[in-house]
């Protein structure tokens, strides 16, 4: 027998002597103790979770569905609104184009005008700066370049350039 067995096996004689002891009000005074403990642990443990969670789903789930066909409508009218852009861009005109190059900063270069298509000559200004103007431009007012030659100056960051621009309508 092995050691376990054996404190098992004391235990259970323990239990048995204090139970023996015990007068037979004693006895069923700790039955009912017993059983009336059992239920509240198995109620605390297992039950009351189980019903609490099931009532706050209860409450909640419809609110959750409400907020779930919310979210698939704004989906579907995001995904039918992604294709339209009814806001034409803004023409691009000499003092546009001139204004918002002042805006950032590159002086007052030539500007020339054909049909769809604009020329700008740039003297002396930082290229970082340029290729921020031409993001912006991109952006805003949908303006491509189609063209761009540019000419490192003796300065660093400095260039001089000459751009072609066309502004698409779509």
């Amino acid at each position: 027998m092995s050691k376990f067995d054996q404190k098992i096996q004391d235990l259970r004689g323990r239990a048995t002597t204090f139970w023996m002891a015990r007068t037979e009000q004693e006895r069923k005074f700790l039955g009912v103790g017993g059983v009336v403990l059992v239920l509240g642990l198995f109620y605390g443990v297992l039950l009351d979770p189980a019903l609490s969670g099931r009532a706050r789903l209860a409450t909640e789930l419809p609110l959750k569905r409400q907020q779930a066909a919310e979210m698939q409508a704004l989906a579907r009218e995001a995904i039918a609104l992604r294709g339209q852009n009814n806001i034409a861009p803004p023409p691009m005109t000499r003092e546009s184009l001139a204004a918002s190059l002042a805006a950032q900063g590159l002086g007052s270069p030539t500007v020339n005008i054909t049909g769809e298509y604009a020329r700008i000559q740039l003297t002396n200004v930082p290229f970082a700066a340029v290729v921020t103007w031409l993001e912006a431009a991109r952006v805003d007012s949908r303006i491509a370049v189609q063209d761009a030659n540019f000419v490192a100056q003796d300065v660093a960051g400095m260039v001089n350039g000459n751009i072609t621009l066309r502004q698409s309508q779509q």
